[in-house]
Parts: C-alpha cells; sequence; structure tokens
C-alpha cells in the first residue's frame, strides 16, 4: 500500500510540473502589428488613440468605436471621424485580456493628456531591424530574404557542407 502511495505522489508531481511549465508563454506579434504602430513593443493586442476615443485590434486588423450606446467593430473609421492621420495621432499600447472598451472611462481619464500629442515614432520609420518583420514596414523584403538566407545557411551547415 505504502509502494502505491508514493508511485500515486511521483505520479501527480511529475504532471505538477509539467503544468508549470506549459503556463510560459511569451507573446511577439511585432510582424502583425501596423507600420503606424508605435515602436518599443514586441507585442501589442490592442491600440487605444485618446484623440479620436477608439481602439484598434492588432490581431483582428479592425478599429472598435463607439456607436450609441454599443462598440463596433470596422475595418475602418466611418466618416464622421473624418480624415485620421493614423502615423501622426498618439497611439497607446493597451494589453487587455478582454475587450478594451470595458474601461473606456479609465483610458479616457488617464490618456487625455495625449489627445494632442503628436510626432509618436512609428514602426514604419524605425531602423531596428526586428521591426523589418512587419509585413507594413518599407524593409520587410529584407527582413523576409535575410530570414530564407539564415535557414538555407543553417540547412546547409546541418549537412556539414560547410
Amino acid at each position: 500500500m505504502k509502494k502505491f502511495i508514493f508511485a500515486a505522489l511521483v505520479i501527480a508531481g511529475f504532471s505538477l510540473a509539467q503544468n508549470a511549465n506549459a503556463q510560459v508563454r511569451i507573446n511577439i506579434n511585432i510582424g502583425n502589428q501596423p507600420a503606424w504602430g508605435p515602436v518599443g513593443y514586441d507585442y501589442a493586442r490592442y491600440y487605444y488613440l485618446p484623440e479620436y476615443n477608439v481602439y484598434y485590434d492588432v490581431a483582428r486588423e479592425q478599429f472598435i468605436y463607439p456607436n450609441r450606446r454599443s462598440w463596433v467593430y470596422g475595418r475602418s473609421l466611418p466618416a464622421s471621424y473624418g480624415r485620421v492621420n493614423l502615423y501622426n495621432t498618439y497611439k497607446v499600447v493597451v494589453n487587455r485580456n478582454y475587450e478594451p472598451y470595458r474601461d473606456n472611462s479609465r483610458d479616457i481619464q488617464s490618456y487625455n493628456r495625449y489627445r494632442s500629442a503628436h510626432g509618436q515614432a512609428v514602426i514604419r520609420d524605425s531602423r531596428e531591424y526586428k521591426y523589418y518583420e512587419s509585413k507594413h514596414h518599407p524593409k520587410h523584403k529584407e527582413w523576409n530574404n535575410g530570414r530564407n538566407n539564415n535557414n538555407r545557411d543553417r540547412d546547409y551547415v546541418r549537412r556539414g557542407r560547410r
């Protein structure tokens, strides 16, 4: 009986250890971020644009904006917003595991001072190589070619030809 209990404890210990390792996660989504997104972030779930009080869902590539008493998802902002220069307006990175607009009143209060802020560095203008991964960056082809060359070199070495 003691052997059975000991074996059960050992198995339980291993399963708990495996679960703990499975929960370590690193999020990087530079390749999905739009060219007008701010630099300095390897991961961004949403952007909040205080000047317009709208959100942008990076994964869905859609804006989230208020429409009467609800929030609406759309590929672009309605004409009522006028001409929005996404490269010039300030963006706040918001990483939440729920709809960002649920905390909209807090976001308005926290980020209202950025409503008229302009000149934030954007991915399109960055010269950091990691941002070339963004499919909208002007030098994305360099990143893609470099990645393919690295893979070819690695395969060449693996076959013992280098």
